[in-house]
């Protein structure tokens, strides 16, 4: 095996065990579905940024690494041939059908090498989803055929072994003749956020609270003409990590402050990604869907680039509000469910004895000081989550395969809440589910127009 794919291999799978992601049917670790579509793509080519490219090919979706990194590990090819992989839509831009429209006409100007890695990730998925969820197979097949009339110029032989695929899984599920349509209900992502399933309108409400503007740094720039040397110095001096380089009075591009310290010799002028302009109206969601992709989201204003975003921004107390008011909505969703499912507080005899003592040492606490309080509003949001696990149907409904998915989730969430609730770093122990539930957030209020 080239070095290029051993490298790419062991960095796919460190990013995506990192935020312990998993088979969604099987539970396994995601590699194994990182493992089957190289080995698809080794079916057919040799090509050794084709095939790290397709170990790489959800790293930018899912994982917490960005563009910039992939560049810098495996060059600016394969860091290219991800991010055409990587879906162009973001959060803000509609439901489901909306999405889905805007992804495939990103892979209908993808290069052949992307567009047979995205033959092999189609097979691969086709085949599990099918198996393990006919339901939501349905959906994911009548896209699948859609999205086909776009790979053509990738490898012809995985696109008639696709072809063969989805119309006997579609035969399989007893579907009609496939026409191109995007459905509804995405399930690609598990995360409790779903529980906001009949709170459209608050969600509309925390959707459109914040703006990037509200976050944004000033990006200072310099004519291009200036001393990279100098530029350096000033944005250590100033503690900037990144500057806007002018040409001819506008800014065109970027370097950063990383690329500067490592001498002359990198300092570059880096292009804006179409994909990481926002403009300063655009919504927190997207301005969270970028930085899940590249380094820095820039914010425009009248045309320009003037501000910058970067991760240690989404810990500015206006963010830390503004999740933790999402989770506590999810929170009060999932006590809802409870109280009507139980609403004799009969689920006590699921949960151990001590667990229901210190919701009641708690309800009393709050009696005594004159507050009103049921008693299943008194349960830590495990005991929740666990209770949730127990009720018929309930998975199913919230869009999990596996009771293991859902309390990884739920453990998840409770992890962010706490480190939102203590003033801790966020951003570096649950990036992966604030990324979820920002997405998740737009979804459910696009219900609400």
């Amino acid at each position: 095996m080239d070095n290029l794919v051993k490298r790419a291999q062991k960095f796919a799978i460190h990013a995506h065990r990192r935020i312990d992601q998993r088979r969604k049917y099987s539970g396994q670790p995601y590699d194994a579905h990182l493992k089957a579509v190289a080995g698809i793509v080794r079916t057919v080519t040799d090509d050794d940024q084709a095939i790290a490219a397709a170990w790489l090919h959800d790293t930018l979706e899912d994982t917490t690494a960005t563009y910039e990194e992939l560049e810098s590990e495996f060059g600016e090819e394969v860091a290219h041939l991800v991010s055409e992989l990587t879906d162009a839509s973001r959060p803000s831009d509609g439901n489901r059908a909306v999405r889905k429209a805007i992804d495939r006409q990103h892979l209908s100007r993808a290069s052949t090498r992307a567009k047979t890695v995205k033959l092999a990730d189609l097979i691969d998925n086709c085949r599990d989803i099918v198996k393990h969820d006919p339901k939501f197979g349905r959906v994911f097949v009548t896209e699948a055929a859609a999205l086909l009339e776009v790979l053509e110029g990738g490898d012809v032989k995985l696109l008639a072994r696709a072809r063969k695929l989805i119309a006997k899984s579609a035969d399989k599920l007893g579907l009609p003749p496939l026409q191109p349509a995007a459905l509804a209900i995405d399930d690609d992502i598990e995360s409790p956020v779903e529980a906001l399933y009949y709170r459209p309108r608050v969600a509309r409400l925390f959707a459109d609270a914040f703006r990037a503007s509200d976050i944004a740094e000033p990006l200072r720039s310099f004519d291009s003409i200036r001393n990279p040397e100098d530029i350096g110095r000033l944005l250590a001096d100033y503690d900037l990590p990144v500057a806007g380089i002018r040409i001819d009075g506008v800014v065109m591009g970027f370097t950063c402050r990383d690329d500067l310290e490592k001498g002359a010799e990198h300092a570059k002028l880096r292009t804006f990604s179409p994909d990481q302009v926002i403009d300063g109206n655009g919504s927190l969601t997207d301005v969270i869907h970028i930085l899940n992709r590249h380094q820095f989201c820039f914010v425009g204003m009248l045309g320009d680039v003037v501000g910058y975003v970067s991760r240690s921004d989404i810990q500015k107390p206006l963010v830390r509000m503004w999740l933790f008011g999402i989770v506590t909505l999810v929170e009060m969703e999932i006590t809802e469910r409870l109280a009507i499912h139980w609403p004799d507080d009969s689920w006590k005899g699921l949960l151990p004895k001590t667990r229901v003592a210190k919701a009641e040492t708690l309800k009393a606490e709050r009696e005594r000081r004159g507050l009103t309080s049921r008693l299943v509003d008194c349960l830590q949001f495990t005991d929740k989550a666990q209770l949730l696990t127990q009720q018929p149907g309930f998975l199913a409904e919230m869009g999990f395969s596996t009771k293991g998915g859902f309390k990884r989730a739920a453990k998840e969430l409770e992890s962010l809440r706490n480190h939102l609730a203590h003033a801790q770093d966020f951003v570096s122990h649950d990036w992966a589910q604030v990324v979820r539930m920002a997405g998740r957030i737009e979804e459910f209020a696009s219900g609400y127009e």
